[in-house]
């Protein structure tokens, strides 16, 4: 599996920099409105963990071609 430089460039963004603050974000407003946020905050986790490997394997398939 490879990846258009487009859609590697969009999820690489995705997984370092929105995931994490939207984790962050859902964390913090729970403590502030006291409610659970471990249900959510682990399906994001879950889905940015099987994204992240998606990605890995394409940028170690492109780099292979090189």
């Amino acid at each position: 599996m490879k990846l258009n430089n487009k859609v590697y460039q969009f999820l690489k963004w995705f997984l370092i920099i929105f995931t994490p603050a939207l984790i962050t974000l859902i964390g913090t407003l729970g403590k502030i409105y006291n409610f659970d946020t471990e249900t959510i905050t682990l399906t994001i986790g879950a889905i940015a963990t099987f994204l992240g490997v998606i990605t890995g394997i394409s940028n170690y398939n492109y780099k292979k071609e090189q």
